[in-house]
């Protein structure tokens, strides 16, 4: 399955949990059940996965904790915060360099309307 099959797939499940849920629940809820309905559509899906960061010959178990990784190729940020901050699409997008990920989604729930709140971030894509 290719990253933006992939992505087709988060988005409308985003799109479901919102509209049943709406915006204002904390983010563990919204990944919890991204995590759970990703699943279901048999995906592999790593949930607050430690990626290290390497330096010359120093490896950092401290890089960041991705939200989740979708078969590999797709790196979900979840928020559930007033606004975007501009250093939340710097941060995914050094996510994406430092695992050679092409794809990642920065959902942010905590909007009236879900398309408002899914960036799109590529590496490379």
């Amino acid at each position: 399955m290719s990253e933006n099959e992939i992505s087709k797939h988060i988005v409308d499940i985003a799109y479901c949990i919102h509209s049943e849920l709406g915006p204002g629940l904390l983010e563990p809820v919204y990944e919890e059940i991204m995590y759970y309905e990703l699943n279901i559509l048999d995906l592999k899906v790593e949930r607050q996965k430690t990626i290290p960061v390497f330096w010359d010959e120093l490896k950092m178990d401290i890089g960041f904790r991705a939200d989740l990784i979708i078969e590999d190729k797709v790196i979900i940020e979840l928020k559930s915060v007033e606004k975007i901050s501009p250093v939340h699409p710097k941060q995914l997008f050094t996510y994406l360099k430092i695992t050679d990920i092409k794809l990642g989604l920065l959902i942010n729930f905590n909007e009236p309307f879900i398309k408002n709140g899914i960036t799109r971030i590529v590496n490379n894509l």
